[in-house]
């Protein structure tokens, strides 16, 4: 207890309480005074929490905090049981309840604060099923969700990005240069492109190509088959000598083991537990049979409030002091045989003691013993199942551990190496990926400007092509280490790259003639597409003209005919129809407006003349309404 109230001294004495306690001050606090510094500490985790618990009542302070301890997911000590005596102990201010709230508290403050933060946006608000049957309430409910999911996410990237030991300045770095980048490749893929435009054979010489990689990782993967069944041959041999040095060890085991050790062992077990049970256990139990009463006579009183705890206090202080002038009055007689007597008990006492906590020190020592017996049995037969190792035992244990200890200060410098190493890989990995993204978007690009231009595959066939050229270079350089073996090598490319153009030289110039010959059939195509789509217009344009003269003619022969029923039906009788029509409606129109402009005064006066009637005669009604109260009260 003493540890738990220095640490929760030394903890408010720092920033940001700065509270300036010591022990004994500390320990003197009034009850209103812990609570209020347990209230500080709650405000510094959550800011909503900073009030004056003198300004609020006792339930609402307890309900409060009990509220945001949840939250915090404190677990009071105890069982269930000690809810209700934690929540007194939390309105009264008892220390035995406050102590261990504000201890953990301040342990775990930053945890707490995250917790805090995390808490406002991510405790659900439930909605009763009723109320979700309406569209709106159902929508905004699926909203709110919605915008808790992208909480949590927003929240994960934003944890993964403080810890990825990024900077901006580097990320814009990466940017600037991956940009350089990009127009250095687009640069080379315009060079390679114009290059590839003049090679013939090229399908030939990709399908040889994909051919070459196909077998390639044929072979890659049946040397990686080989040295995996390397490996396990490997394995089994190790598994079988670990086999045969555990049956060795066993058996040295079983030829030392002695009937002598084995009873004064079982021995001590007796005495030990016979102990336990006849003196240790019977002891524990009286003293939770007291406890448990005690308890269940807290529950059976009701609550007390301020005044009853006040008179309690008052009582065991006068209890304390009728104690302390009992002490002095056995002091100052001073007698020499009850003080020996004391001296003995005090011994007695303190040897019982000591013998109480060896043996609980060896009950937790036997048990911690059964645990690591028990993990490290489990843990030998995983090793077992896995490949086969064994735990190492008495001699060769030891120069195990001989050999661990002379190898411990070269494992710190590699680990250091390789957490320098780890820090670098961060950053390379995270440079890798944004120049996989970049290249794979520039790839999409470059794909669908090869589909626009006509020469869908020409980037894979580059790929293939560079590929290829790199795994020669790469069996160039392992074959070839002696200058005598490159320059036969150069000499050789020499001579293929000449026998190649010579071969290639005739089929060049047909190739220019052919590309001359494919501009003028492309550009006489393209006339004739013109020429095409002209003469259709012009189709299109004349049938449009027939049409309206078609039309016109209909319509001179309809308005020139003798006959009533022709000339009815011609578009410019029905225009004339619709526009004496249209005129005969407008002066019916103007008509009505002129009387109802004569009227408007007459009516608008008449209208205000029934308003004030309807006035007056509500206040007749109100007049005879309250005339007919006063009479049934028995006024006239």
């Amino acid at each position: 207890m003493s540890d738990q109230i220095k640490f929760i001294v030394d903890n408010l004495n720092k920033e940001p309480f700065r509270k300036n306690y010591n022990l004994i001050t500390f320990d003197s606090l009034e009850p209103m005074q812990l609570l209020q510094v347990l209230n500080d500490v709650l405000a510094e985790i959550d800011p909503k929490q900073d009030v004056d618990i003198r300004e609020e009542m006792p339930e609402q302070t307890a309900k409060r905090m009990l509220s945001l301890l949840g939250i915090l997911k404190y677990k009071p000590p105890g069982s269930a049981t000690d809810m209700s005596t934690f929540r007194q102990g939390l309105v009264i201010g008892s220390k035995p309840v406050i102590y261990p709230v504000l201890h953990w508290l301040l342990q775990r403050t930053n945890e707490l604060k995250k917790r805090a933060y995390l808490a406002r946006f991510l405790i659900k608000l439930e909605v009763p099923s009723e109320f979700l049957q309406d569209e709106t309430v159902a929508d905004t409910n699926k909203q709110y969700e919605d915008l808790m999911e992208g909480f949590k996410t927003l929240h994960k990237e934003c944890e993964q990005l403080k810890t990825s030991g990024f900077s901006t300045a580097e990320i814009r770095r990466d940017i600037s240069a991956m940009e350089e980048e990009k127009d250095q490749l687009i640069k080379r893929v315009e060079r390679l492109k114009k290059r590839v435009e003049t090679v013939q054979n090229h399908q030939r010489m990709l399908k040889i190509a994909r051919q070459l990689r196909v077998e390639k990782e044929r072979e890659e993967f049946l040397a990686q088959q080989k040295q995996e069944q390397k490996n396990q041959l490997f394995h089994a041999v190790q598994r079988l000598q670990r086999i045969q040095n555990q049956l060795k060890s066993m058996r040295h085991a079983a030829a030392d083991a002695k009937p002598e050790s084995l009873m004064k062992r079982l021995e001590e077990e007796i005495k030990f537990n016979s102990y336990m049970v006849t003196e240790k256990f019977p002891k524990e139990l009286e003293n939770k049979k007291k406890e448990l009463h005690f308890l269940q006579k807290v529950v059976s009183e009701p609550a007390m409030g301020q005044s009853d705890l006040l008179e309690l206090e008052s009582k065991i202080n006068e209890i304390n002091t009728q104690i302390n002038q009992l002490i002095e009055k056995k002091m100052i007689r001073n007698e020499p045989i009850e003080g020996r007597l004391s001296l003995y008990r005090q011994q007695a006492s303190i040897i019982s003691h000591k013998k109480e906590a060896k043996a609980e020190e060896l009950q937790e020592a036997k048990e911690k013993l059964a645990n690591l017996e028990r993990e490290v049995s489990v843990k030998t037969n995983q090793t077992r199942e896995f490949d086969g190792t064994e735990v190492l035992k008495g001699d060769e244990f030891k120069r195990y551990v001989s050999k661990l200890r002379s190898k411990s200060t070269i494992f710190k410098k590699k680990h250091q190496i390789i957490a320098e190493f780890k820090a670098e890989f961060g950053l390379l990995q995270r440079t890798e990926e944004l120049l996989k993204q970049r290249h794979e978007n520039i790839q999409h690009q470059l794909q669908t400007l090869e589909e626009k231009k006509g020469i869908s595959g020409y980037s894979y066939t580059q790929e293939e092509l560079e590929r290829v050229s790199a795994l020669k270079s790469e069996v160039d350089e392992v074959k070839g280490r002696t200058l005598d073996d490159m320059s036969e090598m150069v000499k050789k490319l020499n001579s293929l790259v000449t026998e190649k153009k010579s071969a290639l030289a005739p089929v060049i110039k047909e190739l220019r003639q052919l590309r001359q010959k494919c501009q003028e059939v492309r550009g006489l195509r393209e006339e004739c597409l013109q020429e095409e789509s002209r003469y259709h217009y012009t189709n299109f344009m004349i049938k449009n003209l027939e049409v309206q003269l078609r039309r016109a003619t209909d319509e001179m022969k309809a308005y020139v005919s003798s006959d009533q029923q022709e000339k009815r039906k011609a578009i410019r009788e029905q225009y004339t129809k619709n526009i004496t029509e249209q005129e005969n409606l407008g002066k019916k129109l103007r008509e009505k407006q002129k009387a109802v402009r004569e009227s408007h005064g007459p009516n608008m006066k008449q209208a205000k003349m029934w308003r004030d009637f309807e006035q007056l005669m509500e206040c007749k009604k109100q007049c005879f309404l309250k005339q007919q109260s006063q009479t049934s009260i028995g006024q006239v």
